[in-house]
């Protein structure tokens, strides 16, 4: 499939929508070495003067350590059909198998970055924050009581888009 580059601040969605209900693909690493998870946390905006996205990673998940060692991320939101293959990248490690082959969805790379042929936007990232999230800065117990009963903490990214695609 080919893809469109396009200016992110000329388009128009619903974040809430994409990220919340349709779901997000976090992937990061190089053609060598590289894993991707599902997730359905995550904002966009401005954010020290650039076009930004923040996604959140549990310290447990495979894919945090190819977040941390690379300087790119990509955010990818899938075209509809693909659910089955959100749940599995989303509840099956990459330590464990070959989830991206398993999810039956077309690894392929732009602009160096990992993604997925049967996208319909990629976001491409640079990484310039991370943050860990501690237990002492969530402000409501039932916040941490709701989401953290296991105590596996996310760390949130910021990354600058710098590039997006349509598919």
């Amino acid at each position: 499939m080919a893809f469109t580059k396009i200016n992110i601040a000329e388009q128009s969605f619903n974040p809430f929508e994409m990220i919340g209900k349709q779901w997000m693909l976090i992937s990061a690493g190089t053609a060598n070495s590289w894993n991707t998870m599902t997730a359905s946390w995550g904002g966009v905006g401005i954010i020290w003067g650039k076009p930004s996205a923040t996604c959140y990673i549990r310290h447990s998940r495979y894919t945090m350590q190819f977040v941390d060692n690379n300087e790119y991320f990509t955010l990818t939101f899938l075209q509809d059909g693909h659910r089955d293959a959100l749940n599995l990248l989303g509840t099956k490690s990459g330590r464990d198998m070959d989830k991206m082959r398993d999810s039956g969805l077309t690894p392929i790379f732009v602009d160096g970055q990992p993604t997925f042929a049967e996208a319909e936007l990629v976001l491409v990232c640079r990484k310039r924050c991370k943050s860990k999230i501690a237990p002492e800065d969530i402000l409501q117990q039932e916040t941490i009581d709701k989401n953290y009963a296991n105590r596996d903490f996310h760390a949130m990214y910021i990354g600058e888009i710098v590039a997006a695609y349509k598919g």
